[in-house]
């Protein structure tokens, strides 16, 4: 373990990788799924309150972070018009999948178990932009993911407690730009050889 306030170099790298997607965004070489970035802002920071409940301590920062990040994502996507903001069925699906598993954390009160909703709800709000990285990988931005993949892996070291409140969400944070990398850069390649 590291020590804790660790967890501020894993703020910074989520809002640099944040705030290198906006500026992709105005350059117009990236086009982020609204549907997804809406809710990657929303339910961290719903997750970040319950944390705050249940006494989690420095490792929320990086919750914070997750949601004030793609906040800024969708500012920008929404002001350039810059964005993938055609809701076909599959995003209505997983928007609505995302909405109730955030309905059934509010409900439940109960803030250890309402992480482990707001992943379900987070990676089902995750998953329009995982096909449209691999449909359109040269719409995303592997510096992103791997910047916040990092911060989520300083956030994991810095843990002392290791109850699920503590350290779900950034694994969860971890598994899937792990994951976005692999797709994007994969496909990448695949494109180009293909």
């Amino acid at each position: 373990m590291i020590d804790p306030r660790w967890v501020f170099v894993s703020a910074v790298l989520g809002m640099a990788g944040s705030v290198r997607y906006a500026f992709a965004i105005v350059r117009g070489t990236v086009r982020p799924n609204l549907v997804t970035w809406s809710l990657w802002a929303a339910v961290p920071l719903i997750a970040f309150s319950a944390q705050l409940d249940s006494g989690v301590g420095l490792p929320a920062v990086q919750t914070l972070v997750a949601g004030a990040g793609p906040l800024v994502v969708v500012v920008t996507g929404v002001c350039t018009r810059q964005n993938l903001a055609r809701l076909g069925a599959f995003d209505l699906a997983c928007a609505l999948a995302a909405c109730a598993a955030l309905g059934a954390w509010l409900g439940l009160g109960e803030a250890a178990l309402a992480v482990v909703f707001a992943v379900a709800a987070d990676a089902a709000a995750a998953l329009p932009t995982v096909v449209k990285a691999w449909h359109d990988p040269a719409s995303e931005n592997l510096l992103f993911y791997v910047l916040v993949g990092t911060g989520a892996t300083v956030t994991l070291l810095t843990i002392t407690s290791w109850s699920p409140a503590a350290w779900a969400f950034a694994a969860y944070v971890l598994t899937l730009s792990v994951s976005l990398v692999a797709i994007v850069s994969g496909r990448r390649r695949a494109l180009r050889y293909a």
